[in-house]
């Protein structure tokens, strides 16, 4: 999907990592949400209260999961999924273009 229709974007911006990585919501009309971001290179620890999965747009990354001892690429196209409250890492090696969904 390159498109999504008949949503609401909140207009304020997620800011994380000192404005390195940047997203903004939108939200469904049945309430489900996902945000769209870009996160410039660096090494980011994330936390999670809800199920994630994000899908990679664009850019070169390596990510290391809850419990995972081993960093493992991720490409363009690619999806991976964050269990609820979990902490995960992310290594952007170039401008990575996302979009994150929220499982309740």
């Amino acid at each position: 999907m390159t498109e999504f229709s008949g949503v609401t974007v909140i207009k304020e911006a997620n800011i994380y990592a000192d404005g390195k990585v940047t997203s903004r919501t939108i939200v469904f009309p049945d309430g489900s949400r996902k945000t769209l971001g870009i996160m410039l290179p660096g090494e980011y620890t994330f936390n999670t209260a809800e199920k994630e999965i994000m899908e990679i747009l664009s850019g070169q990354l390596e990510i290391l999961l809850p419990g995972s001892q081993q960093w493992r690429p991720i490409a363009p196209g690619e999806t991976f999924e964050i269990p609820a409250e979990s902490s995960f890492s992310l290594n952007i090696q170039t401008v990575t273009d996302y979009c994150c969904s929220y499982l309740s």
